[in-house]
């Protein structure tokens, strides 16, 4: 098999490839005078589909049935309290940052809380924990817009040689959840188990303690996510999460992941979410209304999902 062949025959390359053909589509009709501006945008927002697209990754690689719909909720109470916690003050950012951390872990420990000692499926245990921590969200917040403090305000909106920091920082955390997944023991955890929780156990793997941890990362990727997104907004709403509920599930099964679980693909997760984002951008540019967009945006997904799912080697 040449290497034009073997490239083929990564799934998350379907991803890419339409992200990329969507770029040119959208640069064309603008003339191309919109070439930096797009393509700094299209980093910028699909930085935070990727933070969250990675939590939901490792989630969803434990197997059928596996998947954290308590992502929006997360996102939006972390980012609220920290906001509300710093009060636009500079050295209270680092403080921000951990208490928005420590609400992930404290959400990851009770979604799994639920799921292992009430034996809750994790579709019910952690939609029941969204609601929760949405109205604990909403009693927080009462309604106040808290701005973020200067310096981090700026951090997340301004650029570093062109790339957007947020789009940095999930380099950075990409960069990790790779590792964790081809280099540590962990990443040979979650795909077995994935593959076969029974065989997982039999063949000594700590499931329980797996599993615990998995749910308690995507947590905290989510709050992380909500943190930028908050201090990228000028402040926290309360629908501010709400779009990645089906956003981290997207991406993950686009950019060539197994639904299955026994997979993940960190690669694929980039080129999901460049591609989610520029469909909707290439659809506004045209003019399309909000319904026309949806379907257009569904029948696009369908065509990458087929042609990414053709018979093909590991995405690995």
């Amino acid at each position: 098999m040449n290497r034009a062949s073997m490239l083929l025959s990564k799934p998350w390359i379907w991803s890419f490839a339409a992200a990329m053909a969507t770029w040119i589509v959208t640069l064309l009709f603008t003339g191309g005078a919109s070439f930096v501006g797009l393509s700094q945008a299209t980093l910028t927002f699909a930085a935070f589909s990727v933070i969250v697209g990675l939590g939901q990754m490792l989630v969803i690689t434990l197997g059928p049935g596996n998947v954290d719909l308590s992502v929006p909720a997360t996102i939006t109470l972390s980012g609220t309290v920290a906001l509300k916690l710093m009060d636009g003050q500079e050295a209270m950012i680092l403080p921000g940052l951990l208490i928005a951390v420590a609400i992930g872990i404290v959400i990851g420990i009770l979604n799994y809380g639920l799921i292992k000692l009430l034996r809750i499926p994790p579709i019910i245990a952690t939609l029941s924990m969204s609601f929760i921590v949405q109205s604990a969200a909403i009693w927080y917040n009462r309604g106040l817009r808290i701005k973020p403090p200067e310096t981090l305000a700026s951090f997340a909106t301004a650029t570093t040689f062109g790339i957007p920091n947020v789009a940095l920082v999930a380099l950075v955390l990409s960069i990790a959840v790779w590792w964790a997944l081809e280099k540590a023991i962990y990443g040979r955890w979650i795909s077995a188990i994935g593959q076969s929780p029974f065989a997982a156990r039999m063949a000594g793997i700590p499931v329980d303690g797996t599993r615990f941890a998995t749910y308690v990362l995507c947590a905290v990727l989510a709050s992380v996510c909500g943190y930028l997104l908050a201090s990228f907004s000028g402040g926290a709403a309360l629908n501010m999460g709400a779009e990645y509920l089906l956003m981290s599930i997207a991406v993950v099964v686009i950019g060539g992941s197994a639904v299955a679980g026994g997979n993940s693909n960190v690669p694929g997760i980039w080129g999901a979410s460049l591609f989610m984002f520029l469909v909707v951008s290439m659809l506004n540019t045209y003019g399309f209304g909000a319904g026309i967009r949806l379907i257009l945006t569904g029948l696009i997904i369908i065509a990458v999902i087929l042609a990414a799912s053709r018979p093909a080697g590991r995405a690995r």
